[in-house]
């Protein structure tokens, strides 16, 4: 049986066929994690053809709409799994302005949290892009 990972617990924006669509808690960044709703995989590898090829999908889908709505300059896509052992996807809107540029998000500034209107907003914004996309639902 799936259960999302403990510290993949934050906001849902909704979910595609195979995975969840997770905003990451760093404001500083445009950032979204998918997990694919299967239980005990670690590695794309492990996913079936079927489940590989629908995670690509729809990590391209959600890099589109996120190079639609932020322009950046780079799109940042990982799957790391070095502190959270549950398969994940990053996405990971980069600018030349952000705070961590040209180097690697992680552990190079503190995150800054949402502010309650950043986060209703942040929320709007993507649920409406990613509607019609392939986009199955918002909590």
């Amino acid at each position: 049986m799936f259960e999302l990972h403990e510290q993949l617990k934050t906001v849902a924006v909704g979910s595609f066929v195979l995975s969840l669509i997770l905003l990451h808690r760093d404001s500083q960044y445009p950032w979204l994690i998918l997990v694919p709703q299967r239980a005990d995989i670690t590695e794309i590898h492990h996913l079936g053809s079927d489940d590989r090829q629908q995670l690509m999908e729809e990590s391209c889908q959600l890099a589109e709409v996120m190079v639609d709505l932020f322009a950046p300059r780079k799109m940042n896509v990982a799957a790391l799994g070095n502190m959270v052992p549950q398969l994940h996807v990053h996405h990971i809107a980069r600018f030349e302005q952000d705070p961590a540029w040209p180097h690697p998000v992680w552990g190079r500034v503190p995150p800054v949290a949402y502010t309650e209107t950043l986060l209703t907003e942040r929320l709007q914004l993507l649920r409406h892009a990613l509607a019609g996309s392939g986009f199955l639902s918002a909590p």
